[in-house]
């Protein structure tokens, strides 16, 4: 395992990140220990989940992720680097969601207590809230890490616009900084590299990025939009529960995508790697990515991830990939 650390912070992560967004969903408790069992003696010492986990859930599904993450840490906390998120919808009522103080007090106090831990490491606002005053959300960072609830705080999904917001509003009334940004980044989604990782690099902000493998396309186990699918797959029009989620059919489930997966994947016969092992490993060359999110349905699917931190890829590979991946830095009014 490769180590760096968390932005400006001294902090130290491990380069791949557990998410955790399928347990208590796609994968019981039995198959989430398995996971965290995994991942750890794989080097993996940093763990991301969220108030909101596991997708798709909803009502009294709500957290429990973070309740199954919470009794795999006893007597391990001081082993892992634990990450957390607030602001995605957690129950009925109109303050149940959102970057509001009162939300995101309320949402980390809950969070604590489903983790059976007195702080996380890091705690992000899962999602942009133009509802909220940007203000209002900072001061109640700010309060959550004086304190002690967190040890630093992040953002996840901003736009680079609202970052740069962030972080000049938070020096101004010197607030508690904005050390990281969690964003999508893999071979198929590339926008982020035009602006929001420019400013990360400047800001010397930590960047984590989660879907490296799209989702499950840059797995292999998609020849074509003609295949039949398994009913738990994200790109079954069918799916239902923790796995039906619409968009990551719209994001990823067409011909181009699957042309530039067949490109890819003899780039990766060429060197003897997985499709896999190639993609977290072209995210982890990316000198501006401090970790990349990996996630799991079963322990055996982290194996090629984890290899991907031995594998190199040299400057001409590296080029070709990304010239073999260059529209994808666009929208679709790009295509």
């Amino acid at each position: 395992m490769q180590y760096t650390k968390l932005g400006a912070t001294g902090l130290t992560v491990s380069r791949l990140c557990l998410g955790t967004m399928t347990f208590g969903g796609t994968c019981d408790e039995a198959q989430a220990r398995a996971i965290l069992d995994k991942a750890t003696e794989g080097g993996i010492s940093f763990l991301d989940t969220a108030s909101s986990y596991p997708m798709g859930s909803e009502g009294s599904g709500t957290g429990r992720t973070e309740e199954i993450l919470g009794r795999w840490l006893k007597g391990r906390r001081h082993d892992v680097i634990v990450a957390s998120k607030g602001g995605s919808r957690v129950g009925p009522h109109a303050w149940d969601a959102g970057s509001s103080r009162k939300h995101l007090l309320d949402a980390i106090d809950a969070s604590l207590r489903r983790l059976g831990t007195d702080y996380v490491d890091l705690y992000q606002v899962h999602h942009d809230d133009p509802s909220t005053p940007l203000e209002e959300t900072l001061e109640a960072l700010d309060t959550i890490v004086r304190s002690g609830r967190a040890r630093y705080v992040g953002v996840s999904n901003f736009l680079a616009y609202r970052l740069a917001l962030a972080l000049g509003r938070a020096e101004a009334r010197r607030l508690v900084k904005v050390v990281s940004v969690q964003s999508r980044y893999n071979l198929l989604f590339r926008q982020i590299e035009r602006e929001l990782l420019p400013l990360a690099s400047e800001e010397k902000v930590a960047v984590t990025v989660y879907n490296p493998l799209a989702g499950g396309m840059l797995t292999g186990k998609y020849q074509s939009m003609a295949q039949p699918l398994p009913e738990d797959s994200r790109f079954n029009p069918a799916a239902t529960g923790a796995g039906a989620k619409a968009n990551y059919r719209d994001r990823y489930w067409h011909e181009r995508e699957f042309t530039t997966l067949h490109a890819l994947r003899a780039e990766a016969d060429k060197i003897g790697q997985s499709v896999t092992t190639l993609a977290v490993a072209w995210v982890l060359a990316n000198p501006v990515i401090t970790s990349a999110i990996i996630g799991a349905s079963r322990a055996e699917q982290l194996v090629d991830s984890l290899k991907a931190v031995d594998c190199r890829i040299d400057a001409p590979l590296k080029q070709h990939l990304d010239e073999l991946t260059h529209e994808y830095r666009f929208g679709d009014a790009q295509r």
